[in-house]
């Protein structure tokens, strides 16, 4: 299991993830830097989704 941690500072997060999790458009939360980021997850790998501006 792993830590996952903030893209934007590189805090550790409240969640935890392990070598099978698969997320999609997830939307992480950092309690340090109060941002909110939507992410995917495969294999450890941690990918930021860029959402195009309204």
């Amino acid at each position: 299991m792993k830590w996952l941690l903030c893209p934007l500072r590189g805090s550790k997060t409240r969640n935890r993830i392990r070598e099978d999790t698969i997320l999609k458009n997830y939307p992480l939360c950092c309690r340090k830097c109060k941002q909110e980021v939507l992410i995917e997850v495969k294999d450890l790998q941690v990918t930021v989704i860029k959402e195009p501006d309204a």
